[in-house]
Order: structure tokens, then sequence, then C-alpha cells
């Protein structure tokens, strides 16, 4: 199977090992992994902030990139480690090509073809555990946009389930919202921070070690409160702990 690494923005400046761990966990289990240098930014930031024109001039690099006449576009499908920004591909694309219909069909082809990383190991590959282990304490922080756009739900929670070593504990109010949300946290820094203080609050309670989750920008945003606060407790991608316990590469 040929997969399309879709890095997304936030994986590619400032956090590349979870791309790198999201192309090891892929190679593991047999995926021939490609990379278009073409692709960029999916316009989300644009989208969010109420400028669809330039939203729709980002997002279509990004289709020209990922579509068959892309670098990587035999590819079979498009994976990224990113619930927020296969949203942005499978829900908001479609909404803003509507209207011209040669553009909406490239938008809905790349639509069906873009999975987040959980769901296609999980609903494509067939595979809940991927031979990773790792002697930690964890908890799961759902991401608001691949919980309720993409019906992110139990993926992820099989995958770690299946971690050697790994003891998962639940969180408590799991599904409120890290106060990150994009711009969100750009203009309202305070009620963001304390909606990530709350969140905290109840990751201290569960006993983890390490917070899991499928988005970096809520493990970016959390990670720096957690370092603010001097907190031990790690904060992990899912790609990152799945690629953990493989010894030296």
């Amino acid at each position: 199977m040929r997969v399309s690494l879709f890095i997304t923005c936030l994986a590619d400046q400032m956090h590349p090992e979870v791309g790198v761990s999201t192309v090891r966990v892929l190679r593991r289990l047999g995926c021939e992994v490609l990379f278009s240098r073409q692709q960029t930014c999916c316009g989300q930031p644009f989208h969010n902030a109420g400028f669809p024109a330039e939203a729709r001039r980002v997002a279509r690099t990004l289709i020209e990139a990922l579509g068959p006449t892309g670098e990587a576009g035999d590819a079979d499908y498009v994976v990224t480690p990113s619930g927020s920004c296969a949203a942005m591909v499978k829900h908001s694309y479609p909404e803003l090509f509507d209207g011209d219909p040669d553009e909406l069909e490239r938008a809905r082809a790349l639509a069906s073809r873009t999975f987040e990383l959980s769901q296609f190991l999980v609903h494509v590959l067939g595979v809940e555990d991927v031979g990773a282990s790792l002697a930690r304490k964890a908890t799961y922080h759902p991401s608001c946009h691949a919980s309720r756009f993409l019906h992110v739900g139990s993926e992820p929670l099989k995958l770690l389930s299946r971690v050697r070593g790994l003891e998962l504990a639940p969180l408590a109010h799991a599904q409120d919202c890290c106060g990150f949300g994009g711009l969100f946290s750009v203009k309202l820094p305070q009620v963001s921070s304390a909606m990530a203080g709350e969140k905290l609050e109840h990751v201290a309670a569960s006993g983890a070690q390490v917070l899991v989750g499928t988005d970096m920008g809520c493990l970016m945003h959390l990670a720096g409160l957690l370092r603010a606060r001097g907190s031990p407790v790690e904060a992990l991608h899912l790609a990152q702990v799945l690629d953990s316990g493989h010894g030296a590469r």
C-alpha cells in the first residue's frame, strides 16, 4: 500500500519527530510512504479567521500537491498525524469549493483519500497492535476537531491499550477543550490558558506520567503550561508512543 504523508505545519516546523514516528510506524506495517515536497498549510488559519478566498488559495496548493498530478500522486491514501488538519480537508474543503464543479470534484477526491493516523491504522489497515512498548502510566486527551468532525473515538484508545507495559489511566472530563483552538489561543490567551490549566488539573489527578494526544496543537499548548509549572508529565503524540520500544534504528 502506498501512503502519502501530509505532515502539517506544526509537525513540520515545530515537531518533526512526530512526522518521523508516523513514517516509522507506517513502514513497519508494510506501507510505502511517499512525501510531496509541494505541500503547504491546509489553509485552516485563514478559514477559521473568516477569509475564505485566502483559504481557497492555500487549499488549491495542497490539493495540487497531494492530488494525482503531485509528487506523490500515485499514493492510495493520504495520512496525517493531525485530526484538525484532516478535518479541514475532509469537511471544509468541499464547503470552500462549493459552486465550482471542477474544483469541488478535486477537493472531494482528496477528502475521500485522507485519513487521520489512528483511523487509518484501525479502519484501513485493520491493525490495533503495532508492536510498541512503553513502561509508563499515560492518559489520553481527545482533541476537539478529531472527536467532533472526524468522530475519532475509540481508535486511539484501542491502539494504546495494545502498547506493552503502558498503563492507561482515565482522564476526567476528557472531552473538554484544552483551550488551544488555533486562533482562539491567540485572540483570548487568558481564557485559553485557564482552560489548559483546568485540563492539566485533571491530568495530574489521573497520576499519568505521559499525556497522549493526536494533535500537536493541543499537545504543544498543554506542554508549554506543563513546562511553566515544572511538571514532570511528558506530552507525546500518539505516533511517538506507537513508535516506542523498537530499539536502535
